[in-house]
């Protein structure tokens, strides 16, 4: 083979491993109320911050409003946010293409959120349930081998604060988040102002979870618990109250949360600008990052200090759209991606990975009712 032909060869080959490097796979999901189809499948450019304009698949499914990765990427799970609420389980293949595998009813309406087991044998699942009787509850559903889901083998429900008349009526479980170690599993009740702490068993085939010794950790009356995250080595953790739009910073011990401080997200004294939503680490742990919707809109990053966990706010970012819902960083930790569900887009912001403040916005792509951003690798 001539000396020119290999070069060209060398050179695409080349080209193609920059391109690979650069490449990520972008998974949103959406409510179908409007014009979505519900699950879409995006190329993300990293090196630019652009998302492709056209899908590379759209699944339908109905109001997949919240989207869960397997270990090992090779399952996609997806809460159907409806009144009747199901749960859709997906495979995922090497290229990230999405085949549907079934659904099965979630055993409460309106479901915002699920989370693996650590051993990946159960689904959790968070029903809102809109309605205040019989209220939100948390049901735990069975994951085969092949990612195929069975019906709920355990519910729970919890007793609200009906603090506030309107939106404290009834239960309404908003997150299930694991422990890092496994152990336990953190239900945020938005109308019972607590998050309730489980066991988890993983051998158990009948009753995988059991109340833990503190059973519940107590919020102030009328804050609405929303998302909770946990730093990777599980000694702090992070709560949103939606209602009074206010982080919250525990420390974790023995599986109990201690309360350690408690931040609001705006200064304004307006309710209607307070309704926070979503929170994000950063992967090195330094920044965290948290959405406040209302009619504030806007994305407030903290600094974390490195040996207590403790919050101190860095920037207030407008998201230039409405209604955060969600936000996800992207692989390279350069971009961080906005899902603004009420102005049917995706805002891309430019990150600074080492002062942790967002900068300019380099895309604006339209997508209806976005409300779940999710990465492969």
């Amino acid at each position: 083979m001539k000396r020119r032909t290999w070069k060209r060869l060398l050179s695409a080959s080349l080209m193609s491993l920059i391109l690979d490097a650069h490449a990520a796979t972008l998974l949103v999901g959406s409510y179908t109320d409007g014009s979505s189809q519900g699950l879409y499948r995006y190329h993300f450019d990293s090196q630019a911050g652009q998302i492709d304009a056209r899908p590379l698949q759209v699944v339908k499914s109905v109001s997949p409003s919240w989207l869960v990765l397997s270990a090992d990427q090779r399952l996609l799970f997806a809460v159907n946010e409806t009144p009747q609420g199901h749960v859709s389980s997906f495979a995922l293949s090497a290229k990230g293409e999405i085949k549907p595998l079934n659904q099965v009813a979630s055993q409460g309406d309106e479901p915002t959120h699920a989370s693996l087991s650590h051993d990946q044998r159960y689904l959790f699942v968070a029903n809102y349930g809109v309605a205040p009787d019989p209220g939100g509850s948390l049901v735990v559903v069975p994951v085969a081998r092949d990612g195929k889901l069975a019906p709920v083998v355990q519910q729970a429900r919890h007793t609200p604060s009906k603090v506030n008349p309107e939106r404290q009526a009834g239960a309404h479980v908003h997150s299930l988040v694991p422990s890092p170690d496994g152990r336990h599993l953190y239900a945020s009740d938005l109308g019972a102002d607590k998050v309730f702490i489980y066991r988890y068993d993983g051998a158990s085939t009948e009753k995988p979870l059991s109340p833990a010794i503190p059973a519940s950790v107590s919020l102030p009356p009328g804050s609405g618990p929303r998302h909770l995250l946990f730093d990777a080595k599980g000694r702090h953790a992070y709560l949103t109250l939606e209602m009074t739009g206010e982080v919250v910073v525990f420390d974790v011990d023995n599986g109990a949360l201690v309360e350690r401080q408690r931040l609001p997200l705006t200064d304004s004294k307006d309710v209607a600008a307070k309704a926070s939503a979503g929170l994000h680490l950063s992967v090195d742990g330094r920044f965290l990052y948290v959405s406040n919707r209302g009619t504030a809109n806007e994305i407030v990053a903290f600094a974390v200090a490195k040996d207590n966990g403790q919050l101190s706010v860095l920037q207030r970012r407008s998201v230039e759209g409405d209604h955060p819902r969600e936000f996800a960083l992207d692989p390279s930790g350069n971009f961080l991606l906005v899902a603004n569900q009420k102005s049917n887009q995706i805002v891309v912001m430019r990150r600074d990975p080492r002062s942790g403040k967002l900068g300019e916005t380099v895309q604006k792509l339209s997508q209806d009712a976005p409300s779940a951003l999710l990465f492969i690798e």
